[in-house]
């Protein structure tokens, strides 16, 4: 196995597609709004992948999280609430913040589970910060990192009830950056005092299953490099201080805050202690030159994923339009 998550070019598997995945067998594949035109398509799309791979658990990840991202979208699929719904909510009435965010997160993952995607890319656990860039912003759970955690942690038992993977992301902290790192390079100049507020989230949420990196450079630990390569972020914040030990995955190694070749990227994440690298764009020579730089993943990295996928435990509860209706309620209060 290949510790590399692939994205695809369009809605299905082409022929060169089908012959690099069968070569490389990746780690998993992640799904964007291109590989998506109606629920048989994608459930077709999700089925020859795992019929190509031979897994029942294959990691098949999205980006669905209600708002501005959400690669499944109206008329074939409901529009899903940003972040900042559940922080409007919870800070009118906790309790109901916390029952509105777990029971949207159940009826996402039911939505997923229909189509045979396993993970989604959610909770965001960075803290909003005013100021900062709007590549955040909504999509946050709010302001207080207590809060954020709370919440965070409602949207994750309801992932998992509902049978699918939660990713807390950007490990550590992506709330305080002034630039968008699909853009630039982000370069966060907070101390370390300060910073201690942007981990708590993950400190909390340490136990999730997977969690995604940040392509933001933060000084007061490293200045040389952002955090999905340096290997004293990795190793002495977020393995360390944050305690995470589940599958660590790179954001995007298509962002522009990265420079240089693929394969070097995907080596650099790897070696920083990435467990698996994020490639996204579905092209296939980035793919090969991935595919080339790197070696089969590592038996704790293994390990880390197994673990992963066996975490979603989905119980007997409400369906789909019962979690829909008992959000919308809840959320009508604000």
């Amino acid at each position: 196995m290949t510790p590399v998550i692939y994205g695809l070019s369009g809605p299905e598997i082409t022929a060169d597609e089908r012959a690099f995945f069968r070569d490389a067998k990746p780690a998993g594949y992640i799904l964007f709004k291109r590989n998506i035109v109606d629920r048989a398509g994608l459930r077709a799309l999700t089925d020859t992948l795992r019929d190509l791979d031979g897994r029942d658990d294959l990691p098949i990840l999205i980006d669905q999280e209600g708002g501005r991202v959400a690669r499944m979208q109206p008329p074939e699929w409901p529009a899903f609430p940003n972040g900042e719904a559940f922080d409007r909510l919870y800070n009118l009435a906790p309790i109901s913040g916390l029952e509105a965010a777990r029971s949207n997160a159940r009826a996402l993952a039911l939505m997923l589970a229909d189509v045979g995607v396993t993970v989604d890319c959610l909770p965001l656990l960075d803290v909003r910060e005013k100021g900062a860039h709007d590549i955040i912003a909504d999509r946050a759970l709010g302001y207080d990192p207590w809060q954020v955690a709370s919440l965070g942690r409602a949207v994750l038992d309801g992932l998992r009830e509902g049978g699918c993977v939660g990713v807390v992301k950007h490990m550590p902290g992506h709330g305080r950056a002034t630039a968008d790192s699909h853009v630039e390079l982000p370069v966060v100049d907070a101390s370390v005092d300060a910073l201690e507020r942007d981990l708590t989230p993950f400190e909390r949420l340490n136990d999730a299953p997977m969690a995604m990196t940040a392509h933001v450079v933060y000084p007061a630990w490293d200045a040389e490099n952002c955090a999905s390569l340096s290997p004293k972020i990795i190793g002495e914040i977020i393995r360390g201080r944050i305690g995470f030990d589940g599958l660590l995955m790179s954001d995007d190694l298509g962002m522009r805050a990265l420079s240089g070749g693929f394969g070097a990227r995907a080596a650099g994440v790897l070696a920083a202690g990435c467990d698996v690298a994020l490639h996204c764009s579905g092209e296939i020579a980035e793919m090969t030159d991935v595919a080339g730089s790197v070696g089969a993943i590592g038996d704790p990295a293994r390990a880390r994923l197994d673990r992963a996928m066996a975490w979603a435990k989905p119980i007997d509860g409400p369906d789909f339009a019962q979690s829909v209706a008992k959000r919308d309620a809840l959320l009508a209060l604000v």
